[in-house]
């Protein structure tokens, strides 16, 4: 019997499970269906774009007809409205009524916006896509002065983009440090004089309050909690993630922060599962729930997810230590684990650029 697997997201979880589940089942019938405008490209290396070091040829991996190769249907700017596990169907935004055996959910997310007036003003952008990409790089090359907030992992990438650029930057930070929920204010303060060093000053207990913006609508401010006035032509923000499985409500999908799954990429609800961003999964090397949202996590998920569809039974086990990697100074940032974890912590300096900090659980 020609199983039919459809697969809602087109980023690396999405497309390594369609490249898995065809290498598996020469037979089957694939459809994966994407809210973007373009096919699979390198999320790593989109920073690198709006950074201006990379033109876009290398960036785009798959072109459409590398799907119309191995004989996977690709729906771009698609959206999903609704599932119906019981039926195994789901309808998009055209009309259509797509039916499946297996489901995958790979979605990710939509950036948050800052709840504060004006957040939605032209000018000011949000870092996800190769589109938000073009869009950072056009204005940031035009810039004089901006803003940048969120101390994440996204929110360095939007700060790096603008001392490339060199453009002058506040990185205004509710906390008194960069990603504080795993530093301490000395291992921190590396990165804050990587920062500097870019043109990229720090701002502590900051943040935004509101946005000011011209005659024409365009940001020329952002107004902190503290009443302190910055200049931006440009503001970049990064303040978490959304995450896409507004079509899913009403079907008993289990959440937490995320779509939760067990080990083999499985949610509750039968023949759906889940793979990337979007996925709070359970980690076995850590015996709880887990969430990454790296692009090797992402891609081993996908694969994951796909040989269980495929098997129809708890066939491959998701094992990975997460991991994440700065590459924007002339030192290298690295974390493994879960470093916002644990009840206990030891660190110790090695010179002014080299710090390091163990997470302890349960000793």
């Amino acid at each position: 019997m020609t199983l039919s697997y459809v697969i809602i997201g087109d980023g690396i979880a999405g497309s390594s499970a369609a490249e898995t589940l065809r290498e598996e089942d020469p037979e089957a019938e694939i459809t994966v269906i994407t809210d973007e405008g373009e096919a699979l490209y390198n999320r790593i290396l989109i920073k690198e774009y709006a950074k201006g070091k990379l033109p876009e040829a290398p960036i785009s991996i798959h072109e459409e007809d590398w799907y119309e190769e191995r004989d996977i249907e690709l729906s771009l700017n698609t959206h999903v409205t609704d599932v119906d596990p019981d039926a195994h169907e789901l309808y998009t935004h055209d009309g259509r009524t797509v039916r499946y055996d297996k489901l995958l959910i790979a979605t990710g997310g939509t950036p948050n916006q800052v709840p504060v007036e004006n957040a939605d003003a032209d000018g000011i952008h949000h870092f996800w896509t190769f589109q938000d990409a073009r869009e950072i790089n056009e204005s940031a090359s035009s810039a004089d002065k901006a803003v940048v907030v969120g101390a994440g992992l996204l929110g360095i990438d939007l700060a790096a983009v603008c001392g490339a650029h060199d453009v002058d930057a506040h990185y205004l930070m509710r906390g008194n440090r960069w990603w504080r929920y795993a530093l301490t204010e000395e291992g921190a303060e590396i990165i804050h004089d990587g920062l500097r060093e870019m043109g990229v000053t720090p701002v502590f207990e900051s943040g935004v309050d509101r946005f000011e913006v011209d005659d024409e609508g365009h940001v020329e401010a952002a107004i902190d909690p503290n009443g302190n006035r910055y200049e931006a032509d440009f503001a970049g923000v990064a303040i978490g993630l959304d995450f896409n499985t507004e079509f899913m409500h009403g079907t008993g999908l289990e959440t937490d922060n995320g779509i939760v799954v067990d080990e083999y990429m499985q949610t509750n609800l039968e023949d759906i599962y889940a793979a990337g961003d979007i996925t709070r999964y359970y980690d076995v090397l850590v015996g709880e729930h887990a969430q990454n949202g790296s692009w090797g996590s992402a891609k081993e998920q996908g694969q994951t997810a796909a040989k269980n569809m495929i098997a129809d039974d708890e066939a491959d086990e998701f094992r990975w230590v997460s991991s994440y990697s700065i590459t924007h100074f002339d030192f290298p940032f690295l974390s493994f684990g879960h470093p916002t974890e644990g009840e206990a912590h030891v660190e110790a300096s090695y010179g002014d650029n080299e710090w390091r900090r163990l997470a302890l659980k349960n000793g």
